[in-house]
């Protein structure tokens, strides 16, 4: 039974070369198209809908405000397909919260690329199969006030951590899991250095979130930077990042090159880099995400004596990245996303699972 998809656009031409993609697609089927959100409910109420593509800037009524009452009547997976700009990655990150499966960039390499093809086929199918229930319930769970909660105290005494690396991928549904965790790390937690697969628009948006959200200071990445105790590094989309080692401390290094895994940034490349400069030092955090990336290398780390947890399936949106590490051997630990801090504490003061 094929995946029935609705593609919303004011753009004729893009919703064509949507069509064009999927007819050539085994298992989906372009079954409506509609240039605003008023027509798109029309379509709805006449055909089953699986998937809905949606771009943000439509005439009558944004994309935002169709997806939030969307979610409330009929959740349905969303991916936003949308040209970047700094408005739309504010309003983007917000797309998220509301439940968005997934963010794409409207470019000329999507229509063109077969990997970028390939990559819109793929977030189509895994969206087909994701909970939406569960997105929309993680994003009522961690709709907090700007200023941060108070997180857990589980540090057992004072102690020295400038040694000590995190280091986190995530892909779809990560935004929100990576906020829920840093909420409950305390100030004093070793750098932690986040790959989430968003457009490099997306980056600084993403970044000035997560600071609402946790007690440590969260900037984007910046080559050749320390990586210090109480401080949260966001890889920039669009541009690889890994560690490097100087003396005992560790850095940012920024380098542009080929996607891997489709990806820049890609997890494979931070991950491949912890496991030859961190190894025992390191904790890897594996979260929700299609696909493999990452998990190889969060593999090769393990094996370098890095202590990696693994988010679970039930709380995963998607089980790809997650599983594939799982799979590979990867995890010291498989956790429910809310226990991952605990995990993480629990590690730095000694007590490893």
């Amino acid at each position: 039974m094929s995946i029935k998809v609705l593609a919303v656009d004011d753009s004729a031409l893009v919703r064509k070369m949507i069509g064009d993609i999927l007819e050539e697609a085994d298992g989906i089927e372009l079954v409506a198209t509609a240039y605003d959100p008023i027509f798109a409910v029309e379509k709805l109420k006449k055909h089953p809908i699986d998937v809905i593509i949606l771009d943000i800037e439509m005439p009558k009524m944004d994309g935002l405000t169709f997806l939030e009452k969307l979610m409330k009547v009929r959740p349905t997976p969303v991916i936003i397909l949308s040209s970047l700009s700094k408005k739309n990655a504010l309003i983007t990150m917000q797309a998220f919260e509301l439940g968005a499966f997934e963010v794409l960039e409207k470019t000329e390499d999507l229509f063109k690329l077969t990997e970028m093809k390939d990559l819109l086929i793929n977030t189509i199918k895994n969206a087909s199969v994701s909970d939406v229930r569960k997105k929309l319930a993680s994003r009522f769970q961690h709709s907090r006030e700007s200023s941060p909660r108070a997180p857990q105290k589980l540090f057992t005494q004072s102690r020295e951590t400038t040694d000590k690396i995190i280091v986190i991928g995530s892909s779809t549904g990560g935004t929100t899991a990576v906020a829920d965790i840093l909420a409950e790390l305390p100030a004093d937690t070793p750098g932690v250095v986040v790959v989430q697969h968003l457009p490099r628009l997306f980056s600084q948006s993403f970044a000035d979130r997560l600071n609402t959200k946790t007690h440590m200071t969260v900037k984007l990445a910046e080559h050749d930077e320390i990586i210090k105790t109480g401080f949260v590094y966001v890889a920039p989309g669009d541009i690889h990042c890994s560690i490097k080692a100087s003396g005992a401390k560790y850095l940012i290094n920024l380098r542009d090159g080929p996607r891997v895994n489709y990806h820049k940034p890609s997890v494979t490349v931070l991950f491949n880099s912890v496991a030859n400069f961190a190894g025992k030092n390191s904790i890897g955090i594996m979260l929700t995400g299609m696909g493999d990336d990452g998990a190889m290398a969060m593999k090769k780390m393990k094996d370098a004596g890095s202590y990696n947890i693994v988010q679970d399936r039930d709380t995963s949106i998607v089980w790809g990245m997650p599983g594939k590490a799982f799979e590979y051997g990867a995890a010291s630990v498989v956790s429910p996303l809310e226990k991952i801090p605990e995990y993480i504490c629990k590690f730095l003061n000694g007590k490893r699972s």
